[in-house]
């Protein structure tokens, strides 16, 4: 697969709003056959008496002899100001910028300009001038940080058109203390249409996959005759929640204008998270062997209440930032002070608490392994080929634990890297690039663990005798026993179980 997203620069361009004096259209275009009057510098603006409020920035998407495609599925655009400094108009400290922003679009190159959206905004201005302010440094410019601009959830149509006013009104103070602006540079960023494309097939593909072994799974569970256990039941809704996050909703996007499928999106990843952490605490705890009464998710509040509340936070915070965009594209939590710093916490803490929360999970392993090596030693007991049979056993439930921790290791990785990412596009830094591969990698390894998952611990649909149980298993039955961590027989717990629980009561 390519890239999962482009970066695009687009240069404004200075448009002379002359409606004043002529009832043209409302939308100005930067060029083409109806393009508008246009101002190389605001020098000319100035030698031909035309006020800040008649200027107005137009920026067409895509650039031309190009068409926008719903397969980019997003867009998201952040804006840089270029700033000149001049001694009798500096910029001030903690300046403000007041924007008056249009968004419209059209599927041919004849329509009329139809409106998306219309806001004016505000935008701190972070600036820093390398050089003292003096007379030669006139003309030189500031080094802006990135602002947040604009965020669309999906691309329904050809060609979009952004006009940009910054209305000048001293007396309320508005864009007053800015610098002298030059410039306005934005930088559009959308998902490659060749990684959707992957993205959609892999989505398309693993949907059935999990979704029969989940049937066959559950299927297999009902035919026994004693009530599911907790592990049994975590396992499935773990294959439920993967279900919801495969299918493959987005291809709806392709016809729809569905500007809630970010959000969509979102909420569905959130409810994965939330169910994977939970099942790993859960899958080792079970795994523990010691004498604390399990099979009870109440027994689990302490280490999955933390998990369902931040999942909690998460939602929230991304209510307050994807889920006001449907109404305002302009928006952005990132614009304020105090969003920046949420924003910014939100993501510090969710890594420290992803990471201790790994942690955590090594020490639960590692308790697993421990207790799992003492039980080892009542083997040499046991007829040789039930003590290859538990060996064995013991060894695939090593071998699925250490799967866990790695699963979990490269699923913190994700979380972190793809929140620092969507970060700094916010944040201006458009440099960072996530491998495609680093996308689809994470998505089938999770499909893979939760396949591997409900094919092992299925219950065996073998009745073994219970002579055969208490150590008279012939080779052939040996040869028979299914592969898996925990042989579940129909009406008895597994057999590691029973190993354990033999050794415990002694």
């Amino acid at each position: 697969a390519p890239s999962p997203t482009t970066a695009v620069p687009y240069m404004s361009v200075k448009c002379i709003d002359v409606r004043k004096n002529h009832h043209k259209t409302k939308w100005l275009m930067p060029w083409g056959p109806n393009h508008c009057e246009k101002l190389k510098d605001f020098d000319e603006a100035v030698s031909r008496q035309i006020e800040a409020n008649d200027i107005v920035f137009a920026v067409h998407i895509p650039l031309p002899s190009k068409e926008m495609s719903p397969w980019f599925q997003f867009m998201l655009f952040i804006m840089q100001l270029d700033i000149a400094f001049k001694m009798d108009n500096d910029l001030k400290e903690n300046a403000e910028i007041t924007l008056d922003v249009s968004l419209a679009y059209r599927d041919n190159m004849f329509d009329e300009w139809e409106e998306i959206a219309h806001a004016i905004e505000i935008r701190k201005l972070k600036c820093t001038f390398g050089s003292p302010k003096t007379l030669e440094s006139e003309g030189r410019h500031y080094d802006c940080d990135f602002l947040p601009f604009m965020e669309i959830g999906s691309v329904a149509h050809k060609y979009y058109l952004i006009n940009i006013r910054l209305p000048v009104n001293e007396r309320k103070g508005i864009n007053v203390g800015i610098g002298e602006i030059k410039d306005i540079r934005l930088v559009g960023i959308h998902q490659n249409g060749g990684f959707t494309k992957v993205w959609f097939a892999m989505k398309t593909f693993l949907t059935p996959s999990i979704l029969i072994i989940m049937i066959w799974y559950w299927r297999r569970i009902t035919l026994m005759t004693r009530a599911p256990v907790l592990l049994e039941k975590v396992i499935f809704a773990l294959g439920i929640s993967m279900t919801f996050i495969n299918i493959p909703v987005e291809w709806f996007s392709i016809g729809f204008d569905w500007t809630w499928m970010l959000l969509f999106g979102d909420i569905r990843q959130g409810i994965f998270y939330a169910m994977l952490l939970s099942f790993w605490i859960i899958f080792c705890g079970e795994h523990m062997m010691d004498q604390n009464e399990r099979n009870r998710l109440s027994g689990y509040w302490k280490q999955v209440g933390p998990i369902a509340v931040g999942s909690f936070c998460l939602f929230i915070f991304d209510m307050c930032e994807r889920g006001v965009q449907l109404k305002n594209p302009f928006y952005s939590i990132w614009t304020t002070e105090v969003g920046t710093e949420l924003a910014m916490a939100f993501i510090i803490v969710a890594g420290i608490c992803l990471c201790l929360y790994f942690l955590f999970l090594c020490f639960m392993v590692f308790q697993v392994f421990r207790n799992i090596n003492g039980k080892q030693s009542s083997l040499p007991a046991m007829s040789k080929v039930r003590c290859l049979h538990y060996e064995g056993l013991i060894f695939r439930f090593k071998f699925l634990m250490l799967i866990t921790l790695a699963c979990a290791a490269m699923t913190v990785i994700f979380f972190i890297v793809s929140q620092v990412t969507e970060g700094h596009w916010k944040w201006g830094d458009i440099t960072i690039q996530v491998n495609s591969a680093f996308f689809t990698g994470i998505y089938g390894m999770w499909n893979l663990y939760v396949f591997a998952l409900m094919f092992l611990y299925a219950p065996s649909h073998k009745n073994y005798g219970e002579d055969q149980s208490n150590g008279d298993l012939g080779v052939g039955s040996g040869e028979e026993l299914q592969l898996t961590t925990t042989i579940t027989h129909v009406d008895g717990p597994t057999e590691v179980y029973k190993l354990a629980r033999k050794e415990a009561q002694e």
